[in-house]
């Protein structure tokens, strides 16, 4: 179980605090959905998780340590897949080389990543040769190859067609098994499908902290009401 802990927490763009402040504390176990309108801060949340850069006051800790110095125990996943110009199987294996494996595990993890995104038959395949969702399905194998303790995704099936999102969420539904999962999303039905715990935010500030039981099942007022009818 990893423990994420917001202290005090703002981050601010041209004398404006976009986020915060912020004071939160999750076990990141199972799937934790964020939510809110474009603009509400998910995104800053997401690379604050990440440590991509450091709050302008208070702390981010995983497991009592800053995001910062701990990158390498978590993956990001992007809305739009970035692509090599390599093979499949290369776009996967790439983040194995910075870890000190002997080359037979190395092999044998790309293996596993490649059947588990269903792209073993592609693995030879220029990676920019992939559909939109099988590129979705390659990034987050290539995401999951590092067994990281928590995978961030920011709007990962935002573009994808119906067959491509179900695909994907099969997917985080098994990650989530095994790691946590931190997932930015603008769709309601695809939050209630995997989240086990929800955040909401709006005007960058913390508006819905709940388990996904709670929070899909009670009625809800203030922003919280107004984001979910689709007033702002």
């Amino acid at each position: 179980m990893n423990r994420l802990a917001f202290e005090n927490v703002s981050v601010f763009r041209n004398g404006k605090e976009i986020l915060g402040p912020l004071d939160i504390e999750l076990q990141t176990t199972g799937i934790t959905c964020l939510l809110g309108p474009n603009g509400a801060g998910k995104s800053v949340f997401l690379n604050l998780c990440h440590g991509m850069f450091a709050p302008d006051k208070g702390r981010v800790d995983w497991n009592g340590v800053s995001a910062v110095s701990t990158r390498n125990d978590r993956s990001f996943m992007f809305q739009t897949a970035a692509v090599m110009r390599r093979s499949v199987w290369a776009n996967v294996a790439f983040p194995l080389l910075a870890q000190k494996l002997p080359k037979s595990e190395r092999m044998e993890r790309v293996a596993q990543a490649l059947t588990f995104a269903r792209l073993t038959d592609q693995a030879a395949q220029p990676a920019a040769s992939l559909s939109g969702g099988e590129k979705q399905r390659m990034a987050l194998a290539r995401a999951w190859v590092t067994r990281p303790k928590v995978i961030l995704l920011d709007e990962p099936a935002a573009n994808l067609d119906p067959g491509s999102t179900h695909a994907l969420e099969s997917m985080l539904h098994d990650i989530a098994t095994k790691s946590g999962v931190i997932i930015a999303t603008h769709n309601l039905p695809q939050a209630r499908r995997l989240a086990h715990h929800v955040l909401v935010f709006a005007n960058g500030k913390l508006a819905a902290n709940s388990d996904a039981d709670t929070f899909f099942t009670q009625t809800h007022t203030g922003q919280v009401a107004d984001y979910l009818d689709g007033r702002i």
